[in-house]
């Protein structure tokens, strides 16, 4: 019997983070923020890096990401363990700014690297869609009418998919105007988080 078959992971993770197809449209420049290990239970399918993501290079090293973990149940160093959880953003690089936030993900990224990448993750039990780019990749035409009305139905879309609001700073309004997703839906959230961390 001949050896076992190398994984293909560390070589797409490299190719990824060597892109430069979004180069002239990046203001500062590519930088590919992601993390993934075969062994992952849980996608965190978000939108893309802001400008303190991409200094770091740290996924969700920024206030979303405390309000992130906080919703999730997860500390840190559970968080930031590639073997249990794996960060892919709908792009991977800063897209600059448009309006009075952060652009959206540049739409050349999800095209050229997702399915690839999730066909690599046999272990996901759980992808937390994380506002509405990630959530019209993954949910496609299962997408409710607003975000609000696709977050609401979340137990339509489980086990597998969980749909979450954007954690950002900047939400605070759409959160106090909803009690019933921290009353509702953060227990089940959590719930499904750990069980899917806890599966065989």
């Amino acid at each position: 019997m001949g050896p076992p078959e190398s994984d293909p992971l560390p070589a797409l993770l490299s190719e990824i983070r060597a892109c430069r197809l979004c180069e002239a449209h990046l203001p500062l420049g590519p930088r590919p923020v992601l993390r993934a290990e075969r062994s992952a239970r849980i996608l965190i399918a978000g939108q893309a890096p802001g400008t303190r993501v991409h200094a770091s290079g740290i996924p969700w090293h920024d206030p979303s990401g405390d309000r992130l973990r906080d919703w999730l149940g997860l500390a840190p160093e559970t968080f930031y363990d590639a073997t249990r959880v794996a960060i892919v953003p709908m792009g991977f690089c800063y897209p600059g700014r448009s309006g009075g936030g952060d652009a959206p993900p540049r739409p050349e990224c999800a095209p050229a690297w997702r399915e690839r990448l999730l066909g690599l993750l046999p272990s996901v039990r759980l992808t937390l869609v994380i506002g509405q780019y990630a959530q019209t990749w993954h949910l496609r035409e299962r997408r409710k009418a607003t975000l609000g009305d696709t977050v609401a139905a979340w137990a339509e879309y489980g086990p597998a998919l969980f749909p979450l609001p954007h954690p950002s700073p900047r939400n605070r309004r759409w959160l106090r105007d909803r009690p019933w997703f921290e009353a509702e839906v953060l227990p089940a959230l959590q719930r499904r988080v750990r069980e899917s961390l806890e599966a065989p």
